[in-house]
């Protein structure tokens, strides 16, 4: 879907690698990554991929791991709980709750399933709380009601 133009990652005919800024943006932090080559991440629509040159984009990204690599480094793993992504004139920005970057597939993917595992249990939690507190209100509103109540 949001593939990059041919030979858009090519900048006149010495083939120097074109790059993009990347700008994370988050509830509690604000970063700004220069020199990036390529991004890979997932939408509802699969994985995509976006590299220098790449016309306008914008689209929701899936709770998970996504990676970006600058010139002449290894990837970099970026797990979020999803966000939105919008691209435009060689500008990456991505907005979401938090966000986690680390270079080391294994532990990050560990950090994001005790993340989604101790986000489920407190999801969990409030759909209780709030399943008490219906049945709270729908009690009282039927003893409101019975003759002889008030």
């Amino acid at each position: 879907m949001l593939y990059a133009r041919r030979n858009a990652g090519c900048r006149g005919g010495g083939g120097t690698l074109s790059t993009f800024t990347l700008e994370l943006l988050s509830a509690a932090e604000q970063q700004q990554i220069g020199g990036v080559a390529s991004f890979v991440g997932e939408d509802a629509s699969g994985s995509f991929g976006i590299l220098a040159g790449h016309e306008r984009a914008i689209t929701v990204l899936l709770f998970g791991l996504a990676r970006f690599r600058q010139v002449d480094s290894d990837w970099q793993y970026l797990a979020l709980p999803g966000g939105l992504l919008y691209f435009v004139d060689n500008h990456l920005k991505i907005c979401t709750r938090h966000y986690l970057i680390d270079s080391d597939y294994e532990r990050i993917s560990e950090t994001l399933q005790r993340q989604l595992v101790a986000e489920e249990r407190e999801l969990t939690k409030m759909k209780e709380s709030l399943r008490r507190m219906e049945e709270s209100v729908l009690r009282r509103l039927w003893e409101l009601g019975r003759p002889g109540s008030e």
